[in-house]
């Protein structure tokens, strides 16, 4: 593509800068209302997980019953706003005494966003969305999921192991189906050398509801659940 500088068409030169500049005002619009809406939601749980789980499936319904379990002890939950696990994240939550918090983002194979959601947050950019994730969260859940929850999962690792996120618990459930990706950490990402020992007990796989907020609290016991100064130094970064 030819720089805006070589293109000898001055209003076509001046069309595009002009598309590129709304393009990005509105990046900045997403950041700045997610600020906004999200402050003061700390301590929160992001829930990840399929879209395409229903209700009576094992994992939607022991997700609503997390989500509830999370929202009683205090913590809002977030989800990505959508159905299947996020729907069961939203409606646990709104059950609860805690806010439910949808990060919603229009696809065009995806049913709307979940109707479980005391406060909504809509997204045209994949990117702005996962800084949302990350940057407000005290805990990463994650369900069975596709490509999606995978791609949450590696962000959120990535930023714990390289220290542009801060230490948070990252809890898997249901172990059969995550157990034959950790088994590919164990054996080729750190078998390699591509990863090292300390990066594997980021993870933690626990299949009780109960478990999984008591290894929440667990963690924090000794240092609370807001961000020390130099945590939120590094989340500027995000």
């Amino acid at each position: 593509m030819p720089q805006l500088r070589a293109i000898p068409d001055a209003d076509q030169s001046t069309r595009l800068k002009a598309r590129e500049s709304w393009h990005i005002l509105g990046i900045i619009s997403e950041f700045i209302e997610a600020t906004e809406r999200l402050a003061a939601v700390r301590p929160a749980v992001s829930i990840f997980g399929s879209a395409r789980l229903k209700p009576g499936d094992r994992w939607y319904e022991f997700t609503i019953g997390l989500a509830r379990e999370l929202s009683d002890a205090g913590f809002t939950v977030i989800s990505g706003g959508g159905p299947g696990i996020m729907e069961a994240a939203n409606l646990g939550a709104q059950a609860g005494r805690s806010p439910s918090v949808g990060l919603n983002i229009q696809l065009p194979m995806e049913e709307a966003s979940n109707r479980y959601q005391d406060i909504s947050v809509n997204f045209r950019h994949f990117f702005a969305r996962k800084v949302s994730f990350a940057k407000y969260a005290s805990a990463f859940v994650a369900a069975p999921g596709g490509f999606g929850t995978l791609d949450e999962l590696a962000e959120v690792l990535t930023l714990i192991q390289t220290g542009m996120g801060r230490r948070i618990p990252v809890i898997l459930v249901d172990a059969t189906f995550w157990g034959g990706l950790l088994e590919w950490m164990r054996t080729q990402q750190l078998g390699r050398g591509l990863i090292s020992p300390d990066d594997l007990d980021l993870i933690q796989v626990i299949d009780d509801q109960h478990q999984v907020v008591e290894a929440i609290f667990e963690f924090y016991q000794s240092r609370g659940f807001e961000p020390t100064e130099r945590e939120d130094e590094s989340l500027l970064s995000l």
